[in-house]
């Protein structure tokens, strides 16, 4: 599973307006299986997701986020075991 961390690198008035097609582009990775969850940053400096796959794969999947192809955005990624988890939360670890 991997960690990734958004930093916004311009204005948060360009964030906005690509914010639409970044939530699609959410919403597509719940569909397919990929993505398990998302949000923004408190304060709002940009945003997280966990996904599944290795690392070059979310890398790949990343580089197609509206907020990533308009360089609207730069990401770190963080690879983790989740090994413990709150009942409920079983398939994480796997």
């Amino acid at each position: 599973m991997i960690l990734v961390l958004l930093t916004y690198k311009v204005d948060i008035a360009q964030i906005d307006a690509l914010r639409p097609a970044h939530v699609d582009w959410l919403k597509q990775g719940v569909a397919d299986g990929r993505l398990l969850v998302a949000g923004r940053k408190v304060p709002v400096t940009g945003g997280f997701f966990m996904a599944r796959g290795s690392l070059d794969e979310v890398q790949a999947w990343a580089a197609t986020d509206p907020f990533a192809t308009a360089g609207a955005a730069e990401y770190a990624f963080i690879e983790v075991a989740p090994s413990v988890l709150a009942p409920g939360l079983e398939s994480l670890g796997q």
